[in-house]
């Protein structure tokens, strides 16, 4: 009986400890939701234009990034004196066009580049509502990042994709995410850092600084639920 006890005790424990962990990584995501604006506030993103600008080699980058949620994403980028570029991505097929680069005319991309990229049409991004999204999330521990201390979240998407994300644990920002990707020559690291949080007039949480490998994107405008015009996010 003595057996019995110690069996169930132990059981009970087990199942408790499960319970905690589950709890642990809904209270991470909730309170990121809420640093965030809240999930009310974050599903009701329809469009985002952000507007600002990358310091590259002496070159000032113009970069527009313009987004309707679920429908396409187009990146407008211009390089003083060497012309203008773009890449879109909507539910079917991508595009970039890259004249300083040597392309003549906007070429089609990959369809291992098309589905990374379309992760970008999700404005929620990949914690909210990420059961519904058929997303998986693991929290996996704590780890510093830039002397903060951070949740650290192995997220594997729908589509097969895994992203490491970092959420400060006081702050509850996204501060990092890590991830693979793809490019015309291969599978390429992903690593973005997010810093300079703001709230647009309209009560939304962004970062205003992005900072990729080639460098910090600086944004000085951030618009919300404005009105686009979907032929952006496509080429003929």
């Amino acid at each position: 009986m003595k057996k019995l006890t110690i069996g169930l005790f132990a059981i009970a424990a087990l199942i408790s400890i499960q319970s905690i962990k589950a709890q642990t990584l809904d209270e991470v995501v909730s309170n990121y939701e809420l640093a965030n604006g809240g999930k009310e506030k974050l599903m009701s993103l329809k469009s985002v234009k952000m507007t600002g600008s990358l310091n590259i080699q002496g070159y000032e980058v113009g970069v527009t990034v313009t987004t309707v949620n679920g429908v396409g994403t187009r990146n407008d980028i211009a390089v003083p004196g060497m012309g203008e570029g773009f890449q879109v991505v909507n539910t079917k097929k991508g595009w970039d066009f890259m004249p300083f680069r040597g392309q003549n005319s906007p070429e089609e991309i990959s369809q291992e580049q098309l589905k990374y990229a379309q992760g970008l049409l999700d404005l929620q991004g990949l914690l909210v509502n990420y059961k519904e999204k058929g997303n998986q999330l693991e929290l996996v521990g704590k780890e510093n990042v830039a002397g903060s201390a951070c949740f650290k979240i192995k997220v594997t998407s729908k589509n097969g994709k895994v992203y490491t994300l970092f959420i400060d644990a006081k702050t509850y920002y996204r501060v990092k995410l890590v991830g693979k990707g793809s490019s015309p020559s291969g599978e390429v690291d992903i690593e973005v850092s997010y810093s300079d949080y703001k709230k647009t007039e309209d009560g939304y949480v962004f970062p205003y600084v992005q900072t990729i490998e080639a460098g910090s994107i600086v944004f000085k405008s951030i618009e919300v639920n404005k009105p686009v015009d979907e032929k952006i996010f496509t080429v003929d």
